[in-house]
């Protein structure tokens, strides 16, 4: 039986198998709807992307951890810096310092030389500049003015004495060749003649002796200077002991006579510049020492160094000062006093190593001054010396040295 348009049922069967095809095409191999299987298939793309990410999330970090193990990239930055200089070697004038009393260079105590008597004048003062021999003050001398007008009067006999002994003699020499006068009678008249003349100068002795005497009583200065006190009034009676009436400074020169050390002393020699500066005053006076004690006091273990200073009102005798004297050049390193600590084995101070490390180095501070601390033993110069805020460190820690300029770093 053959198919083909005019039969119903072929017809009919190819439409069937048609439709069929079609609703497959539409649905699952279960018959579900295409739509739902593909909602599906996103759904488990999404998942695992989801994983894949989460995976990938956890999987880094956990790739990190060991490298967690070393200081981290930010570590570096977390060190401290610390401020290191180089100090090299520096000459330095050493200075010891003192304290103590001005005084008069060399002071000169006045009082009675005569006899004394009721004192009638006094012509200086205090602060008074005088010379060699000008009368500081008088004395009442009426009697001895009187003695010496009798000296003086017994003077003048002696004088007429002696002139008529020799107009005698002059006479007889020219009579002694006529044969009036006898060679004896000359020798008489010339032993009469000397007699007189010795008198006259013994006279003459004896008022010049009185005058000394009178002029004595007026009370004069030794020498040129300075009238440091005075203790006598008018109408005062002094004699010779009555001490000290007037004190003179000699020039008007004035010294400081430093405190010093024993080991300090003996780095000071005559000559050294000085400078002193007085209590209550903020001036620098240069002098130089000129006289260094032979001697040390066995209780306080000091001595003396006296240091020579022009005169100056506020150079006041008795005074308290402090001087600093030069004691000679040394060259070492030198290092801001910052950078020097201490603790109970010493001095140190902390070195920056080639692997920027923290070292301890044990040094010698020969002296601490304006300019910084000496350093006589322990460094060579050439070491990289934490210049401040190693009170904060420790040795073997890493640092990062930041480097200053010595002198800039002194100065802080």
């Amino acid at each position: 039986m053959g198919w083909g348009p005019a039969n119903g049922m072929g017809w009919m069967n190819y439409e069937s198998t048609s439709i069929a095809g079609d609703r497959q095409l539409l649905t699952g191999p279960d018959g579900a709807p295409r739509s739902r299987r593909r909602a599906v298939i996103v759904g488990i793309v999404i998942v695992l992307l989801v994983v894949v990410g989460a995976f990938w999330a956890f999987g880094r970090k956990g790739g990190d951890a060991p490298a967690a193990k070393g200081p981290p990239p930010a570590a570096a930055g977390a060190l401290p810096k610390v401020t290191v200089v180089v100090p090299g070697r520096d000459t330095v004038t050493r200075a010891v310092t003192g304290t103590g009393s001005l005084a008069a260079r060399r002071e000169m105590p006045v009082g009675v030389v005569g006899e004394g008597g009721l004192v009638t004048r006094v012509l200086v003062e205090p602060g008074s500049w005088v010379s060699a021999g000008q009368v500081l003050a008088t004395v009442d001398r009426s009697v001895q003015a009187q003695t010496a007008e009798s000296l003086s009067a017994q003077v003048r006999v002696a004088r007429a004495d002696a002139q008529i002994a020799q107009t005698e003699l002059d006479r007889s020499n020219q009579l002694v060749e006529r044969g009036f006068v006898s060679k004896a009678d000359i020798d008489r008249k010339t032993a009469t003649r000397d007699a007189a003349n010795a008198r006259v100068r013994v006279a003459q002795a004896q008022l010049a002796e009185t005058q000394a005497r009178n002029r004595r009583l007026d009370i004069r200065a030794p020498a040129a200077g300075l009238v440091l006190t005075r203790a006598v009034e008018p109408g005062q009676v002094v004699g010779s002991g009555s001490g000290v009436l007037f004190r003179v400074a000699m020039g008007g020169q004035m010294e400081m006579r430093a405190q010093l050390s024993e080991a300090d002393l003996a780095s000071v020699r005559a000559g050294s510049a000085a400078e002193v500066v007085p209590v209550g005053d903020t001036r620098v006076f240069k002098g130089q020492v000129w006289q260094v004690a032979p001697i040390i006091d066995p209780q306080t273990r000091q001595g003396i160094a006296r240091i020579a200073l022009n005169y100056d009102p506020a150079l006041r005798p008795g005074g308290f000062a402090s001087a600093r004297i030069g004691a000679g050049a040394s060259t070492a390193p030198l290092l801001p006093e910052s950078a020097v600590l201490n603790d109970d084995k010493g001095s140190y101070v902390y070195l920056v190593d080639a692997r920027n490390k923290v070292v301890r180095r044990d040094v010698r501070v020969a002296e601490v001054s304006d300019e910084g601390a000496l350093i006589a033993s322990g460094l060579m110069g050439d070491e990289r010396v934490v210049a401040s805020a190693g009170a904060f460190l420790n040795p073997g820690q890493e640092v990062v040295p930041v480097r200053a300029a010595a002198a800039s770093a002194r100065k802080e």
